[in-house]
């Protein structure tokens, strides 16, 4: 067969070129997009504040709902574009934009996430935080393509799909998440994913113009033209760096992880027993494992220790809880469960004992002041009117006889205590009883006078 035709065949099927867009309105169309002011402003903010409660709430839905109507790509495409295009005009417009589009986001959602009552980091939120190798990967193959859906014809449901698959709204919701509580790892790595969508999205687009070769404008010298292609290339390059770094740390987990399955799998597995649980502890070099059912012996623990090197784990000790081991911990482990689901009601039951207790204090504070101020009392009273022997005071209720509700008027009730054949003069009496209403400051008080 003749190699020469088939490529050639081939070729055809993956032809950009038939499908191509009028370049001029394709660059007017992608110019026009760039641009934050009015209603594109006004949906960012939005679309912003959607993507936020999204988060907020922990709903997929809503989330996708806000990528759908951001319009984040239109100036990192721009800036995409006008790098491919050699267009300095157009990429200092697409990048002056950019900046403005992400700090009112980033304020937006930070204002958000200081008035929500809502502070807790649901799984959505915290997809956002830990970008690798493969956000790069899905940032690149969006970006490009949207560039080729914006630059040919029979565009479908691309965009749309693009908007989606990329997640641009979303890292920087949770930037603002991140400061406004405070959570600076959030914010780094949020931003960080927002950063590497950006920069792949914007290097597909400029691969795309290349691909569908974009009539170039010219720098205004070769030296310029070297130092645009030096700093596209620094920073993919350092925007790469960290996600490969994550990527391996993910990779190795996955690894490790696979290799103490197989091993569990391999050396502890057996009829009638289950492994319910598997801890790797790096810093004391343990391997711990909980079974229950048929006992693991400790001829076949030590056998299946000898292989922990050929599973990659040879730095590590093997620990087999089992029997009455696993019983304390399993109980132990439900004893737990039961004091968390019982925190939010204590807690519950503890504020309204704190409250009932401060209103039961409200009501009795009155008697405690007065059952501590009656003997400063009975001595002014002996000190002004020497007859009195003694004093009590007590808060009292009348009720009428004739009244079927129940109706009381509170008053203050003070027995008086004369000295034997003393009893006070009607004038003295007078005197004190306007003497005790000025101490007391009741709206009624009675004096009962007696002696012994």
């Amino acid at each position: 067969m003749n190699k020469k035709p088939f490529l050639s065949r081939l070729g055809e099927f993956f032809n950009l070129m038939p499908d191509k867009e009028d370049e001029a309105e394709v660059v007017a169309q992608i110019s026009a997009g760039v641009s934050f002011r009015g209603a594109n402003l006004w949906v960012l903010i939005f679309a912003i504040l959607i993507a936020s409660l999204g988060l907020n709430v922990n709903s997929t839905a809503v989330i996708i709902g806000a990528m759908l109507i951001s319009p984040l790509m239109g100036p990192i495409i721009g800036m995409g574009m006008a790098a491919g295009i050699s267009d300095i005009d157009l990429l200092k417009r697409s990048a002056k934009n950019y900046t403005v589009a992400t700090v009112i986001s980033i304020i937006t959602a930070t204002i958000y996430f200081l008035l929500t009552p809502i502070d807790d980091a649901g799984s959505e939120l915290l997809a956002r935080t830990w970008p690798t190798l493969y956000d790069v990967l899905i940032a690149f193959c969006g970006g490009a393509a949207g560039i080729i859906a914006l630059t040919t014809r029979g565009k479908g449901n691309v965009i749309p799909g693009v908007a989606i698959a990329t997640a641009l709204m979303p890292p920087l919701c949770t930037a603002g998440f991140g400061l406004a509580t405070g959570h600076w790892a959030y914010f780094l790595g949020a931003f960080y994913l927002f950063f590497i969508n950006s920069v792949f999205i914007a290097a597909a687009t400029f691969a795309g113009t290349r691909l569908l070769q974009f009539t170039p404008r010219k720098f205004l010298s070769p030296t310029a033209a070297r130092r645009a292609r030096s700093a596209i290339t620094a920073i993919i390059v350092l925007t790469l760096i960290p996600a490969v770094l994550m990527t391996a740390s993910i990779v190795q987990k996955s690894i490790f992880d696979r290799n103490v399955n197989n091993f569990v799998k391999t050396q502890l597995s057996q009829h009638g027993t289950r492994i319910i649980s598997t801890e790797a502890n790096a810093d004391r070099h343990r391997l711990s494992i909980i079974a229950v059912g048929r006992e693991i012996t400790a001829e076949q623990q030590e056998k299946a220790g000898q292989q922990l090197a050929n599973y990659g784990l040879e730095d590590y000790q093997l620990v087999v809880i089992q029997g009455a081991q696993t019983d304390s911990l399993l109980k132990l482990n439900r004893q737990m469960r039961s004091a968390r689901d019982n925190a939010t009601a204590s807690t519950r039951q503890i504020s309204e004992l704190e409250a009932e207790n401060a209103a039961l204090n409200t009501q009795l504070a009155p008697y405690v002041n007065l059952r501590q101020a009656t003997p400063e009392i009975a001595r002014e009273a002996a000190a002004l009117f020497p007859q009195v022997k003694s004093i009590a005071i007590g808060h009292a209720e009348r009720y009428q006889a004739t009244d079927t509700t129940n109706a009381t008027t509170p008053f203050i009730s003070v027995i008086v205590t004369t000295a034997t054949g003393r009893a006070l003069p009607e004038a003295d009496r007078n005197k004190l009883q306007s003497w005790l209403r000025q101490r007391l400051k009741p709206d009624s008080v009675a004096v009962l006078y007696q002696t012994p």
